[in-house]
């Protein structure tokens, strides 16, 4: 035995008791250096846990963060939350995470991004609300927000719970795709350092990511911060935000707070993918090898060489390196320089966090440079999210929709799951056309990976793998031995065969150089390219032929170009045959599902309908069921990837299978089904794509001579052939397919096709060549070919005039060749001799194609100066001055008739005449240019001689067969330009020589594909190797494919109308026509004149269509109609509108009668839809016998116009349209003059009315008469109704009537109604109400209650007001006081602006606006201009055809007056709503701009410093004459004192349609009636008044009012005042009984009720982004009523004045922090307290000096002033952020209070000892003792627990609360206790502070209560100040006995010093005894 290799699986989740069992799949084994050998196991482990044991829930990883699945996207799809809140345990093993399987989290996020990928605006919002646990100690956090390269910072806070509440504005104009790659990063930064490493942490994600969310936006989520650097430090703190995507017309989701957000759980709402716990992860990036880099660098030192006899390396001049970028990391290989096929064989690893929020890898390779930049050789992503899987997406089951789900789905999906992995695999790079030039790249973008790559650019091979947790020592290192041979199997090569054969290329724009294409894959083929051998990947030249309208083609007729490579790569067919399975299975979903939503929108019958879809169902089950993936068992090269793949497909399939099935047994309705069968197809095609696709496109190119023109890509899968089964081929494979070939990075999108080619391509292993025979048509031949040159001298043919060329060469002429030396490639032979064959595809006259030509000849005269005119040297030209035969000398040829005789051209510059004069300049031979008038100087003259011919007849004459020798092909130059017909001017002439070859061995097509390499021609000795490979394949042989019989077809193409078109025109509209090809046939249809809906109802007719090849085939997969709409110009060219493809019907059988039916194809221009065509088209197989077989000759209408048949056009009726002209409104000038006498013209279906001239369009801007009649054929079917156009022309003088704006109305579905159903609607309620009032008005006057109501509205005035009511309304109670429980009325608040409620039907009841446009389209990106409104309806019902049957009656009976009216209008404007910020500061100071008419209101007095959020509460009172001042603008402007002031957004109300609907939108319905109080009645008529005039409009008897008014009988109803007021509270403010009966019965009309209206806010710089939101509404009042009643005052709210009295006590248990002189632990302890966001108003006790144990006494108290909204418990902050601004900023903040303690130090910085953050409206409980008190009383402290504390109470409640807090400091990231406090915290009023007043400190007034001073001990003093006591307590305590000592000590040292001093003298005396 030996050892083989290991495994290691964590059991982690087993132990948790979370799951059963633990399946692992394809686990890879590692041998002892843990590196993978290669091979994998596969396990399923399973774990009883012990009876007694319970799960173990907590989370045993330190620094994982844990997530529920709840608050994921997929709350809208109704699946359930998890259960049981937070999931326990991490993902398994390394290679599966396993999710818990309680709910199918969506992990794939449904793309959201339907965007058109062109640049458009985009804003990206961030708002950065707070911070929580934020490390480091008395922190001063500061956000920066970097989106898109712009940074923004919010104000420096402090504390580690900040409160920010910032909002960024990041406005960008991009593409989609570029935007969603783009990254928001944020980061928190500690503000104190000055040192650069202040970073705290960040968190970074895509754009994509938010847009990809619900509502494009993640709102009030946690983001967990975390160490860039570091990633195992764990969390770095938290940060709250919201994040907002908004599109081009997007309305952006509205911020709720949510009441309990203060104890949100930040565990809950964290913002990670759902289910799913965030991991740090590795992506190990396995660089292998790269091969096919192209030339990068210049070869000159390369040609030096060469020239000194060295040989030069041309193909390694480039020195690549691979960059790879993710998530804003980079990694770089090494560089190795001089290598095409480099090999790097290093490891990159990039460390992520996982799931990422990133998803894509980019690799760029590059080109080292020594002195320049390095430049780009092509860059390619790895896509993340398509190679790993959360195993999530299979599951996503509808749970409405499936009753019965089987178990052993649930548990396949669990096991899908994988991390990211890929390869080892290749991954192709496309980029710029491979050659080299020393000029700068004109495609150079397309190396970055921006635009589609054009050509192939090299490839890498790459392998990824994710490790989760582990460690990385290095980001880059080698790879070690063992795996680079693991990688080899993977590189393992097969021959592939490619054949390409040509059938068409048409529509090609203009004729000139030759043209060929070229076939390549990867560098196979690649004419241009010298590392492969050249093989046979070129079609031959040829030039285009005219197709007689407005096209060229090639002329290949029978005889199709074929191409052959050879090539070789990796066999991964495995992958491709599933994809090309899976994309079979969609294509066939795709095209049920279309028929299903054509039948739909054709209102198909029910039946019909259920057996479309009954199709489409089991059409599905059949094929998911017959269908099978391949398996991987025993392929050679499959990853890891492969399997996972493999799993979740089958997984996906079968839940779909089910679902299916589930759908088949239970639907009911059809349409609720199509969003699932959607779903199915996105999933498939989700499915289908393959991260492992190696097989690089196949890409097509049209060379014109040697220029590189236009190109096609096609991914290998759709041609390839696969053994597996048929479905596994690719949808192209053998079948001939129709491309649109595309100019390199065209900026025209496509607005021109340079060619549209027909071919037919089948790829597939050499091996399987022979399966090639089954698939190709026609037969195939191969030619060696060569040309013999001649030349003419002196009369004589011959080779010695041939200068530079070789008697025989290739079609070029350069390359020299000789007959013998040909050699048949291997496995062929030659079949005859060499024989002349003239090539039929370069000998094309001028006149091919023509039915009608004009030959022309110039006639040349020369003169000296002054002399005679005489024929020139060359008498006879063409126009380049090119020697041709005289007039004479043209014959006629066959088939042709000369329409007249020669004459010379007069429609030039030219005299009369016809001569143009110039003056010829040494050295030329002819004059630069020409005039029309004979002057002096002139010595050279011309005139144009032109004879026009008509072709005759279709048969040529039958060229004579030429005998062997003949063959020649003339040419005056030795060019391109060969002709047939010898001429007199002809100097060189050729014929080609050719010899067939045929397969020796085989017989079949297949043989073709030996034909690798190329002939052996023996290259002569003198040139070298490489010149040979450089002659573009001269040598190859010319494969062709030749057809025996042609079929002839006949086409009709039935152009019927189209809608939508584009206004090319300045006068707003175009003169379109149709351009109609077809292979190489195409006609136009004729033009509209000044239409965009125009009807054509044309049938186009090609009679004889030639094809070549089986009509089976053909029938199988016909060309494609191409239309192209082009815009007819009198002048320049006609303009391209746009085009569109239609299939046509092919009919092999003629007689059969299937009628094409007319079906809408949409009309695309640069990629965007504009416009539609209705067409159809059908393609009938003429039989030679019977003509009679086709269908009758359309009818005619004209000479040559055929109209579209019956049985195909669409069926009409004879309809009524009613318009009701209301009037014209806004309109512009037109051509600088004001529009006086407009009338307006109707057209529909053909016919025209028109209306009156408005006299005087200033006075009264409606319509005199306003209802027109239109009697009009409309088709039955909606499908085909044409649009209603309406017109505005103005009547001005001299006869002009120009048209000054257009409008086209589509959809005329809702304007339909039946004429004799009765509508009382019809008539505005509104309208009546005017004119019953006119005449008498009834004035009530009702008594006041007698009580004392003045007092009692004084007291109510205080505790509720209008924004009581208003936030009563938004539900938001703690705002809005008592205001509820008295009964008041609340409104209604939208969400949106009144026209866009529901109900009230935009308000258009009576009349709709249209917009009129004109002028031109100039930029499509941009709408037309609107330049004025029609109003007006239209009734269209039908009529019967019997003319005996009456007309039902009118629609527009009674109308109202439409004169002008004065009106009263007022506007509240409430508040505004996240405004777009204008100044540098991130704020805004806005106000409001009202304009009206010509009266401008504007506020700017009252603007509001520095918010984008204010409440403005203004009411503005305007009056106003309707129509006129219809339009009610309310700008919001930005207040600036030095520039002018900014418009941030305005809003624009249409007042008249609220005068005119019916809803009575003018002032809203209350809810009961007041006549005193907040909410008395403020409209001019009572209730019981516009009750009638309601009652009058309807048609229904007045109401009569029976028993005091309290009951009521209305519209057949009886209505009882106390039903109504049953259970509400009756309060002393209510009116009438009668009155407010009246209004009850009013609220129960649909009218529309007092309301509060969202308005978006839109400025003319992005004219479709939000630029914030206005809350307001409007009353219009006519002044015809009488006075309305009083307004409502809703001015904003006051904060009100509180004080916060802190005394703090005592402190105890303080960090002892210094040590005395005398050695002891002490602290000079001081207390410092302020409150967020008042930072100025610091307060500090004194100090208690040298407290040894941590004790202190201060009795000291802070008294704290501040402004609060109690309605919304924030703090209001007004100051000024910098001493240079103008304004205070007002800041909202919640009532916090910080305390903190310090240690203080004379002669350096105080030393901090803790803190503590107290919300005042979340207290935390203090203890009563100092001994309770601890850590654990704070949240989100380890152990604290809510349960066992008393809960938070607010302070605002409580008043009052005393007792201790512990204080918390950070010590190696861990907090400790500081100390503690006990103090008293005291909230109070402003007038209770002047009752019972308090100093600060112990000042006076020292009272409430009275603070003593604090007794402390007597060692507490600064030593400095008090020597004394310093003496006392320090000195003598600590040193008392050495104090004595030393006294002790000093006296026995005098004793003996003295001693000493006096003993010599003493004893000297003794001695001498001088006195004895």
């Amino acid at each position: 035995m030996w050892f083989i290799g290991s495994a290691k699986i964590p059991l982690r989740d087993l132990a948790s008791g979370q799951i059963k069992s633990l399946p692992s799949k394809n686990v890879p084994l590692v041998n002892e250096k843990q590196q993978p050998i290669g091979a994998a196991i596969n396990l399923l482990i399973g774990y009883e846990a012990p009876s007694n044991s319970a799960p173990n829930i907590d989370n045993p990883d330190g620094d994982m963060s844990h997530v529920d699945g709840g608050g994921s996207e997929e709350g809208e799809e109704g699946e359930t939350d998890v259960e049981g809140g937070g999931q326990g345990g991490s993902p398994g093993a390394a290679t599966t995470p396993i999710l818990p399987r309680h709910k199918p989290i969506r992990l794939s996020r449904k793309r959201h991004r339907a965007l058109a990928n062109k640049p458009q605006d985009f804003q990206i919002r961030v708002r950065v609300i707070e911070g929580r646990q934020l490390p480091g100690n008395n922190i001063k956090p500061v956000v920066k927000v970097n989106v898109c390269g712009q940074t923004h910072r919010t104000r420096i806070r402090r504390g580690s719970n900040p409160y920010f509440d910032e909002m960024f504005f990041y406005n960008v104009k991009t593409l989609p795709s570029e935007l969603f790659d783009e990254s928001i990063s944020l980061r928190v930064y500690d503000a104190y350092s000055l040192r650069a490493d202040s970073l705290m942490g960040e968190f970074k994600l895509d754009v994509g990511y938010i847009y990809d969310e619900p509502g494009h936006a993640v709102m009030r989520k946690w983001l967990l911060l975390s160490d860039p650097d570091d990633s195992s430090s764990g969390a770095k703190g938290y940060l709250k935000v919201s994040m907002i995507v908004v599109a081009t017309g997007d309305e952006p989701p509205t911020e709720r707070r949510e009441q309990n957000e203060e104890q949100d759980d930040i565990e809950t709402n964290l913002l990670v993918p759902a289910g799913v716990t965030m991991r740090r992860a590795t992506l190990s990036l396995k660089v292998y090898r790269a091969e096919d880099m192209p030339q990068m660098d210049d070869a000159f030192v390369q040609t030096v060489k060469q020239v000194f006899g060295g040989d030069g390396d041309r193909k390694n001049l480039v020195d690549p390196y691979l960059e790879v970028s993710f998530a804003g990391k980079k990694l770089c290989t090494k560089i190795i320089e001089r290598n095409a096929n480099p090999e790097w064989n290093q490891l990159l690893n990039l460390q992520a966090k996982f799931p990422s929020m990133c998803e894509r890898i980019k690799l760029t390779l590059y080109d080292w440079d020594r002195l320049t930049r390095d430049d780009a050789i092509g860059t390619t992503f790895l896509n993340l999210s398509k190679m790993s899987s959360s195993g999530a997406e299979v599951d996503d089951t509808p749970a409405e929709n499936c009753s019965s789900l089987s178990p052993e789905l649930s548990t396949a999906a669990s096991e899908v799951g994988f991390l990211p992995a890929f390869g080892p695999c290749y991954v192709n790079l496309y980029g710029s056309p491979r050659e080299f030039t020393g000029l700068p790249d004109p495609y150079e973008e397309l190396n970055h990976g921006k635009g589609e790559g054009v050509s192939y650019r090299g490839r890498v091979l790459v392998e990824l793998s994710t490790q989760l947790e582990g460690k990385v020592d290095k980001s880059v290192d080698d790879i070690a031995s063992d795996d680079i041979l693991v990688a080899q199997k993977y590189q393992r090569r097969r021959k592939y065969s490619l054949c390409a054969v040509f059938h068409s290329a048409c529509m090609l724009q203009e004729p000139g150089e030759p043209i060929q294409f070229e076939v390549s894959i990867g560098n196979y083929g690649n004419k241009l390219d010298s590392t492969c051998k050249p093989l046979a990947s070129t079609t031959q030249y040829s030039f285009a032929v005219f197709d007689g309208s407005h096209y060229y083609y090639l002329p290949w007729a029978d005889t199709k170009p074929v191409v052959i490579l050879t090539s070789y790569w990796e066999d991964i067919s495995h992958r491709l045959d599933s994809v090309n399975v899976l994309l079979f299975i969609a294509e066939r979903l795709e095209s049920h599902l279309t028929s299903l939503k054509t039948a739909i929108l054709a209102k198909v019958s029910e039946t019909r309908l259920a057996e479309i879809w009954l199709k489409l169902i089991s059409h599905m089950i059949e094929d998911l069921n017959n269908f099978q993936l391949p398996v991987l068992e025993g392929q050679s090269n499959v990853t890891a990837l492969d399997l996972q793949i493999k799993n979740l497909r089958d997984a996906a399939v079968a839940s779909i299978r089910q679902m299916t099935s589930c759908m088949r047994e239970e639907a009911t309705d059809v349409k609720a089904t199509l969003s699932d069968i959607e779903d199915w197809l996105d999933r498939f095609k989700q499915l289908a794509d393959e991260p492992q696709n190696s097989m690089p496109d196949v890409i097509i190119w049209m060379l014109r001579g040697e220029k590189r023109v236009a190109f096609a890509r096609v991914p290998a899968n759709q041609i390839l052939y696969s053994s597996f089964s048929e479905q596994a081929c690719g949808k192209h494979c053998g079948r001939t397919q129709t491309i649109f070939m595309q100019y390199p990075m065209d900026k025209n999108k496509g607005v021109k096709i340079p060619v549209e080619l027909r071919v037919n391509m089948w790829l597939g292993l050499s091996a399987h060549e022979k399966k090639f025979n089954s698939f190709s048509e026609g037969n195939f031949s191969v030619y060696a070919e060569m040309y013999e040159n001649q030349a003419q001298v002196f009369g004589k043919w011959g080779t010695t005039g041939l200068v530079g060329r070789h008697k025989f060469s290739d079609v070029t002429g350069k390359v020299k060749l000789k007959q013998e030396r040909f050699m048949p490639p291997r496995g062929w032979e030659w079949e005859g001799d060499w024989f002349v064959d003239p090539e039929r595809c370069l000998l094309t006259e001028a006149d091919a194609g023509h039915t009608e030509f004009t030959d022309e000849v110039f006639q040349n005269e020369t003169r000296f100066p002054g002399g005679e005119w005489k024929p020139a040297a060359e008498p006879y030209t063409d126009v380049n001055g090119e020697k041709t035969q005289s007039p004479g000398d043209f014959e006629c040829p066959s088939g042709w008739t000369w329409e007249d005789d020669w004459s010379f051209d007069t429609n030039r510059a030219v005299d009369e005449r016809g001569w143009e004069y110039g003056v010829t300049i040494p050295p030329d031979d002819k004059p630069k240019s020409w005039v029309a008038a004979e002057k002096m100087y002139h010595v050279h003259r011309r005139k144009r001689l032109i004879r026009p011919r008509r072709k005759i007849s279709d048969k040529t004459a039958a060229a004579e067969r030429r005998e062997p020798g003949e063959g020649w092909e003339y040419s005056s130059l030795i060019g391109w330009k060969f002709h047939r017909k010898e001429r007199s001017s002809d100097t060189f002439r050729r014929r080609r020589w050719r010899r067939k070859m045929v397969p020796s061995d085989c017989i079949g097509a297949s043989a073709i594909f030996r034909l690798e390499g190329a002939l052996g021609v023996d290259v002569d000795e003198k040139a070298s190797k490489t010149d040979a490979a450089k002659l573009f394949g001269a040598n190859t042989p010319t494969v062709s494919c030749h057809f025996s019989r042609s079929y002839m077809y006949h086409l009709r193409v039935y152009v019927y109308q189209a809608r939508n078109l584009c206004a090319m025109d300045k006068d707003s509209f175009s003169d379109p026509y149709a351009h109609v090809s077809f292979l190489h046939v195409s006609k136009t249809t004729e033009i509209i004149k000044a239409s965009l809906n125009p009807t054509w109802d044309q049938t186009l007719v090609f009679d004889d269509i030639e094809i070549y090849g089986e009509p089976q085939t053909i029938a199988h997969n016909p060309p494609d109609v191409v239309l192209e709409l082009y815009d007819s110009d009198q002048v320049g060219k006609d303009e391209p509108m746009g085009r569109c493809v239609c299939p046509p019907v092919v009919k092999l059988n003629p007689s059969v009668d299937v009628s094409p039916q007319l079906l809408w194809f949409p009309v695309t221009k640069k990629g965007r839809n504009v416009g539609e065509v209705l067409v159809a088209a059908e393609l009938l197989l003429k039989d030679k016998v019977n003509d009679g077989d086709l269908p009758l000759v359309p009818p005619r209408r004209g000479e040559k116009l055929y109209m579209v048949p019956q049985g195909i056009r669409p069926v009409v009726q004879r309809t009524a349209i009613e318009i009701l002209t209301w009037g014209l409104r806004n309109m512009k000038t037109y051509q600088l003059a004001t529009i006086s006498s407009p009338s307006l013209i109707v057209e529909c279906g053909g016919e025209i009315v028109q209306t009156a001239v408005i006299k005087n369009f200033k006075k009264n801007p409606n319509f005199p008469g306003s209802v027109l009649l239109l009697n009009v054929l409309l088709p039955k079917e909606e499908m085909y109704t044409p649009p209603i156009v309406l017109k505005v022309i103005d009547h001005r003088p001299f006869g002009r009537k120009p048209v000054v704006g257009q409008c086209t109305i589509d959809c005329l579905e809702q304007f339909r109604c039946d004429p004799y159903c009765i509508n009382s609607e019809i008539m505005s309620a509104k309208v009546a109400m005017i004119a019953a009032a006119q005449g008498d008005i009834v004035i009530d006057i009702e008594e006041r209650p007698i009580l004392n109501v003045e007092l009692q509205a004084e007291k109510e005035e205080e505790a509720v007001d209008w924004w009581s009511k208003f936030y009563a309304s938004l539900g938001q109670q703690e705002k809005c006081g008592p205001y509820l429980k008295k009964g008041y009325d609340t409104l209604q608040v939208y969400d949106c602006k009144l026209e866009e409620v529901p109900q009230f039907q935009g308000l258009t009841d009576f009349c709709s606006t249209f917009k009129l446009q004109r002028g031109k389209t100039e930029d499509e990106e941009e709408d037309p201009s609107v330049v004025g409104e029609f109003k007006g309806s239209f009734k269209i019902y039908p009529l019967s055809d019997d003319p005996g049957v009456p007309a039902p009656p009118r629609q527009f009976r009674e109308l109202p007056e439409s004169g002008p009216q004065e009106c009263l209008v007022r506007i509240y404007v409430v508040r505004c709503i996240d405004l777009q910020p204008k100044d540098t500061n991130g704020m805004c100071d806005p106000y409001i701009k009202i304009t009206l008419g010509k009266k401008t209101v504007d506020d700017r007095d009252n603007y509001k410093p520095n918010t984008l959020n204010p409440e403005i509460g203004r009411m503005f009172e305007l009056s106003c004459f309707l129509p006129q001042d219809k339009d009610l603008k309310i700008a919001v402007y930005d207040y600036d004192l030095m520039t002018r002031d900014e418009k941030v957004g305005e809003t624009v109300i249409d007042l008249e349609n609220r005068l005119l609907s019916r809803f009575r939108p003018c002032c809203g319905l209350p809810q009961t009636y007041c006549i005193s109080g907040i909410n008395q009645w403020r409209d001019q008529l009572k209730p019981s008044q516009i009750l009638q005039n309601v009652a009058r409009v309807s048609g229904v008897p007045p109401p009569s009012i029976e028993g005091d008014g309290n009951s009521l009988f209305y519209s057949g109803k009886q209505y009882n005042l106390q039903d109504f007021e049953a259970d509400t509270v009756i309060h002393q403010h209510l009116g009438s009984a009668r009155e407010r009966l009246g209004l009850h019965v009013l609220r129960k009309q649909s009218l529309v009720p007092e309301h509060v209206e969202t308005r978006t806010l839109y400025s003319s710089y992005q004219p479709n982004l939000s630029q914030g939101r206005i809350q307001m509404w409007v009353d219009i009042f006519p002044k015809s009523l009488g006075l309305p009643g009083p307004p409502c005052d809703i001015t904003p709210r006051k904060a009100k004045r509180y004080y916060l009295r802190v005394i703090i006590w005592n402190t105890t248990d303080v960090i002892l922090d210094e040590t005395s002189i005398t050695g002891e632990n002490m602290s000079d302890i001081y207390v410092k307290g302020w409150m967020p966001g008042m930072e100025e108003d610091k307060q500090k006790t004194d100090v208690h000096y040298r407290s040894l144990d941590g004790d202190g006494n201060f009795n000291w108290r802070f008294v704290f002033g501040f402004d609060y909204l109690p309605a919304e418990q924030l703090c209001l902050v007004s100051r000024k952020e910098h001493f240079w601004n103008l304004d205070k900023t007002e800041f909202r903040i919640p009532p916090k209070l910080i305390v903190q303690i310090w240690d203080n130090d004379k002669f350096s910085l105080d030393d901090y000892l803790g803190s503590v953050e107290l919300h005042l409206l979340n207290l935390i409980p203090p203890a009563k003792t100092p001994e309770k008190c601890s850590l654990k009383m704070l949240p989100g402290m380890s152990g604290s627990s809510s349960s066992k504390g008393p809960p938070p109470n607010s302070l605002f409640s409580q008043k009052a609360v005393r007792g201790w807090w512990p204080c918390a400091i950070e010590q190696d990231g861990k907090p400790v206790l500081g100390g503690k406090v006990e103090m008293t915290l005291e909230i109070v009023e402003e007038k209770e502070m002047e009752e019972r007043p308090a100093g600060k400190g112990r000042d006076e007034p020292n009272m409430n209560p009275k603070l003593d001073s604090p007794n402390r001990p007597d060692t507490s003093f600064f030593w400095f100040t008090n020597p004394c006591k310093t003496m006392k307590f320090i000195v003598w305590r600590r040193f008392k006995w050495i104090f004595i000592g030393v006294i002790v000590l000093l006296l026995v040292m005098l004793f003996i010093g003295i001693l000493f001093y006096s003993l010599p003298n003493y004893i000297s005396m003794k001695i001498v005894k001088p006195f004895s």
